[in-house]
């Protein structure tokens, strides 16, 4: 008997049942002519920011970026910690290096695999200039006592949402919770561009500014830089395809939901047949 392997994902299965509300949308960019900050990313950071319950959203190159111009939007500068989670892609942690900060690792809790608060309150030190919880696979960190924590130490919560888009913590969305929030759209995620992309998401208007000019060389209007950003654009093709994402990511969270729920089911009954013990890798 053999067995099949079941893909990761299948990205080419996507673009099929989309092709025609995709095709439409990057044609018409093609036609504008115009390919960087224009009328589709302002389309998409207004209807990204309303999906996520915030006020601002700006679009920038990848998630990476995303997290460490957040960063420096809330006032982490270089010599500063940041206390963040083990248990995550690598580019949180590079993220915060990125911008002259350190990483300072705070334990997971066994149950959520999400970083623990009381691990948090023991990392918090003089030097602690933000605080990261990661939402991990769509799993929300315990944010009520991280919140609790930021508030009694006077550190800022940025989240990192690059893998939870549409995710919920007793019934609020994530990336609502603190300063500003950091997200992805590498293609893997459950709202995936065509390509790279990233976004902040806050409600704070000034937050919001700083990220839009340290996205774009500091620079308020052209040729005038008056602080020292990076070239971190969302380009306009793939806000195009992201605004086409956008409009089913429910639908396609929900069928997530279905999938992974048939999955559990399936290794229950395995793990409870006779003769049969599945053991957990951890």
């Amino acid at each position: 008997m053999t067995s099949a392997a079941i893909p990761f994902g299948d990205l080419q299965r996507t673009r099929r049942r989309l092709a025609r509300e995709i095709d439409a949308a990057v044609a018409a960019v093609l036609d504008s002519g115009w390919f960087v900050l224009g009328r589709e990313v302002e389309a998409f950071e207004r209807e990204f920011a309303q999906a996520c319950g915030a006020r601002h959203a700006i679009g920038v190159g990848n998630g990476t970026d995303a997290l460490a111009l957040a960063l420096r939007a809330v006032g982490v500068a270089p010599g500063d910690e940041v206390v963040t989670t083990p248990l995550s892609a690598a580019f949180t942690a590079l993220a915060i290096s990125q911008i002259g900060a350190t990483p300072v690792f705070a334990d997971v809790d066994a149950r959520r695999f999400t970083i623990d608060p009381e691990r948090v309150a023991a990392a918090v030190g003089p030097r602690t200039a933000a605080i990261v919880p990661v939402h991990l696979y769509g799993q929300p960190a315990d944010m009520d006592p991280i919140l609790a924590i930021a508030r009694e130490r006077n550190v800022p919560v940025v989240e990192d949402c690059a893998q939870a888009h549409g995710a919920r913590y007793r019934g609020r969305p994530v990336g609502t919770m603190g300063a500003a929030a950091a997200w992805s759209f590498y293609p893997s995620k459950n709202l995936g561009a065509f390509g790279d992309g990233g976004a902040v998401s806050c409600d704070d208007a000034a937050i919001a500014e700083r990220v839009r000019l340290l996205r774009n060389g500091g620079q308020p209007t052209r040729y005038r830089h008056e602080i020292a950003g990076v070239n971190s654009r969302l380009d306009e093709l793939q806000a195009a395809i992201l605004r086409v994402r956008l409009r089913h990511l429910a639908e396609d969270n929900r069928r997530r939901g279905e999938i992974a729920a048939r999955y559990s089911a399936a290794i229950g009954q395995r793990r409870s047949a006779p003769g049969r013990e599945l053991r957990a890798p951890w």
